[in-house]
């Protein structure tokens, strides 16, 4: 019985995620969906960051990260059912956790393929970041 809930649970939480594929494009930006900037702060005070967008760390300068905290910052910000985007330097970071959030967490989320270097060759215009 236990294997059947657990089972039904799994399925449940796999048709509850969506996880969406998009060219990170100045165009999306103008978009009204929240964008969350997981790079570093280092990264956001190089290039600046999008007009508008949330900045949580999700891998520090080593490597390292604490899903917890980084739940809980999101939390803050998104609803669970409601649709977001990530977006990192080039895409990679955002690949990996865009994916764990969608197919493991149930989030809806977009996952902005080529990351804010692909904006700014585009013609997008950073803001600065501010601590």
């Amino acid at each position: 019985m236990t294997r059947i809930v657990f089972a039904l649970l799994m399925i449940m939480t796999a048709s509850m995620a969506e996880l969406t594929q998009v060219w990170a494009t100045p165009e999306f930006a103008e978009k009204n969906i929240k964008i969350i900037d997981i790079r570093t702060p280092t990264e956001w005070k190089e290039t600046g960051i999008i007009k508008g967008s949330y900045t949580i760390m999700f891998f520090d300068e080593q490597g390292r990260f604490y899903v917890p905290d980084f739940l809980k910052k999101i939390d803050k910000i998104v609803k669970k059912d409601e649709q977001f985007a990530l977006i990192c330097r080039v895409g990679s970071r955002t690949g990996m956790v865009s994916e764990f959030l969608s197919e493991k967490l149930g989030y809806k989320v977009i996952n902005l393929k080529g990351g804010i270097m692909k904006m700014i060759h585009e013609g997008y215009k950073t803001v600065p970041y501010k601590e």
